[in-house]
């Protein structure tokens, strides 16, 4: 599709994965759920742009996510840290960082499985970056993505500043 006949309801999203994981930086882990997350997004029409790992911890998280936020509008998906374990810092480093909080997406995503009552993972603003923490279960990244999956293009084109009409339903 050319350039020239995409309005905003059809020119791809772009999309940016970070994968919080000790054990993916020292290399004793694969790092299956970003992947999964990398693939099941392309699948939804995302084009991702960046997926990049960095160790667990409050400020790393931070650190790595206000680079990525920068000067990008679309969504970028961290996976892992948001457990109980003493380094799931993902949710604090998170917020540190956020402009705005977007509470309604972090409780949909909790509320696809009872595990989800676990997961602390936040979501918010950065500039015209959306960002949502899931976790780093496979399985558990992609149905909290689902949960919120349908309304997230609608939300970064408004914060795009494209007039896009409200989804019916």
């Amino acid at each position: 599709m050319s350039s020239e006949s995409e309005t905003p309801a059809t020119k791809p999203l772009k999309a940016k994965i970070l994968t919080v994981s000790d054990g993916v930086i020292a290399g004793t882990r694969d790092d299956k759920s970003g992947r999964a997350i990398a693939e099941h997004l392309a699948a939804a029409g995302f084009r991702i742009v960046e997926h990049r790992v960095c160790a667990d911890g409050s400020e790393t998280v931070a650190h790595a996510l206000s680079h990525m936020a920068y000067n990008f509008l679309g969504l970028i998906v961290s996976t892992g840290g948001t457990g109980f374990s003493p380094r799931d810092m993902t949710p604090e480093g998170t917020v540190r960082i956020l402009d705005r909080r977007a509470y309604g997406l972090s409780e949909a995503m909790r509320a696809v499985n009872p595990l989800g009552r676990l997961s602390r993972g936040v979501a918010g603003t950065r500039g015209r970056a959306l960002i949502l923490n899931v976790p780093g279960s496979t399985s558990g990244s992609i149905e909290m993505l689902d949960a919120v999956l349908d309304v997230i293009p609608h939300a970064i084109r408004l914060m795009g500043g494209d007039p896009d009409e409200h989804p019916v339903g």
